[in-house]
């Protein structure tokens, strides 16, 4: 009986295949240094957000968000400088959010104010009406 040992072939590096997976890796590496575009769009954007906001009264009446989204593009705008592009526009997408929570915040007072007027004169109205009883 033969009792021969069976190995598996060794798999040497040759030269083709070492040049195949260097080209890989120095794919994958460019790939991955490759600088990501400036954000202007979304800096625009950003900016028409705060103008937005500013427009329905949030630095009035959302005072503190409105100050939180302001700082935000002013890190942005110094990102967006330093070519520090992906910080920039996260930053960009964080100050749309936060002035149109400003804008919500500030119509939503608005409202309330329209509301509160609207009882208010109901009130006086129904006080004029019971006076003029007989």
């Amino acid at each position: 009986m033969n009792l021969t040992r069976h190995t598996a072939p060794s798999r040497a590096w040759t030269p083709a295949l070492l040049r195949s997976s260097l080209l890989a890796t120095a794919l994958v590496l460019a790939a991955c240094a490759t600088p990501s575009p400036p954000p202007t769009a979304q800096m625009a954007v950003a900016n028409a957000a705060l103008a937005h906001a500013v427009g329905a009264g949030a630095a009035e009446f959302a005072p503190v968000d409105m100050a939180k989204a302001r700082e935000k593009m002013s890190r942005a705008n110094s990102a967006l400088a330093a070519k520090d592009h992906d910080t920039a526009l996260a930053l960009a997408q964080q100050v749309q959010l936060d002035a149109q929570l400003a804008e919500a915040k500030a119509e939503s007072a608005k409202a309330r104010k329209s509301a509160d007027a609207m009882q208010q004169a109901d009130r006086a109205l129904s006080e004029e009406m019971s006076r003029k009883k007989p």
